[in-house]
C-alpha cells in the first residue's frame, strides 16, 4: 500500500472496522442479540429492587426510564473500555502489515462499540416509548454530548489500561474488577443528588457522573441532579486520550512484539 498517507490510514481503519464489526455481531450465535439482552436484564433486576423498596421515582423521573438511561450510558463506557483493553490481543496478526499501527486497532474497536451501542440505545428508547414511558429527548444535543463524552472517556480508559496490561500483565484483571464499584459510584443505580456532603463532592470528580447526568437532563429538564459539566467530562477525556496516544507512540514496539 503506497500513496497518500491519509488515504492509506483511512483504508486501514475501514478494513479493521469491518473486520471487528463482523466479529462483534456475528462472531457467535446470538452475539448481536446479547448486546440488547444484557442491559435489559440489568434494568429489569434493578426495577424489581426499586419496586420492592416501593420507590417509583428518582428525582422526579420514573425509575425504569432513569435506570435505562444510566445503564445504556455506562455500558457504552464499559464496553468501549473493555474493547480497547483487548484490541491489541485480538488483532495481533495484523501487525505483520507495517501500515497497521497499535492505535488503529484500539480506535476501530472503540468505534465499532460506539456504532453498536448507539443503535442499541435508540432501540431501547423506542421500546420504552412504545410501552408508555416518557423517554423522548427534549434536548437531543445534550443527550448526544453526554453519550459521546462517555464513549470518549471509555476510549481513553481503554488506551491507558491496555498499556498497563503490557507492563503489568495481571493488572487487566484488576481493571475489569473495578467496573462493578465504578458502576455503583457513577450514579447508575444510586442517585448522586441523594449522597450527602462531603461525599457528593468527592464522587463528582468521577467524569462518568457528568456524562450520565447530562444525558438524563437532556431527556428530562426538570430532573433534580448535581451540577453536570460537559466541559469537565471532555477535558478529562482529552487528557486521557492524549496520554494514551503518547504511551502507544513511545511503547509501540513493545505493544506489537509482546
Amino acid at each position: 500500500m503506497s500513496g497518500n498517507p491519509v488515504k492509506n490510514t483511512l483504508m486501514v481503519w475501514k478494513a479493521l472496522f469491518l473486520k471487528d464489526a463482523l466479529s462483534r455481531f456475528f462472531g457467535s450465535r446470538g452475539a448481536w442479540a446479547w448486546m440488547l439482552i444484557e442491559p435489559c436484564i440489568h434494568i429489569l433486576f434493578m426495577v424489581f429492587v426499586f419496586t420492592v423498596i416501593r420507590a417509583k421515582q428518582v428525582s422526579g423521573v420514573d425509575v425504569a426510564s432513569w435506570l435505562m438511561v444510566g445503564f445504556m450510558g455506562f455500558f457504552l463506557f464499559r464496553r468501549t473500555a473493555v474493547q480497547g483493553i483487548h484490541a491489541l490481543d485480538c488483532n495481533k496478526a495484523f501487525f505483520a502489515f507495517r501500515q497497521v499501527r497499535p492505535f488503529d486497532t484500539a480506535l476501530t474497536c472503540a468505534t465499532v462499540e460506539l456504532f453498536s451501542m448507539f443503535w442499541v440505545t435508540v432501540l431501547m428508547v423506542i421500546i420504552f416509548a412504545f410501552i408508555g414511558y416518557q423517554v423522548i429527548p427534549v434536548d437531543i444535543l445534550r443527550v448526544l454530548a453526554g453519550f459521546f463524552g462517555l464513549w470518549f472517556f471509555g476510549l481513553g480508559y481503554g488506551l491507558i489500561s491496555s498499556v498497563c496490561m503490557r507492563i503489568v500483565r495481571d493488572s487487566g484483571h484488576i481493571l475489569q474488577i473495578l467496573m462493578m464499584p465504578l458502576m455503583i459510584i457513577s450514579g447508575v443505580i444510586v442517585p448522586i443528588a441523594k449522597v450527602p456532603e462531603p461525599y457528593q463532592s468527592l464522587l463528582t470528580l468521577n467524569p462518568i457522573i457528568h456524562g450520565l447526568e447530562s444525558m438524563r437532563l437532556g431527556f428530562w429538564p426538570y430532573y433534580h441532579t448535581v451540577d453536570a459539566s460537559l466541559w469537565y467530562l471532555y477535558g478529562v477525556d482529552l487528557l486521557l486520550v492524549v496520554i494514551g496516544m503518547a504511551l502507544y507512540r513511545v511503547l509501540e514496539t513493545r505493544l506489537v512484539t509482546q
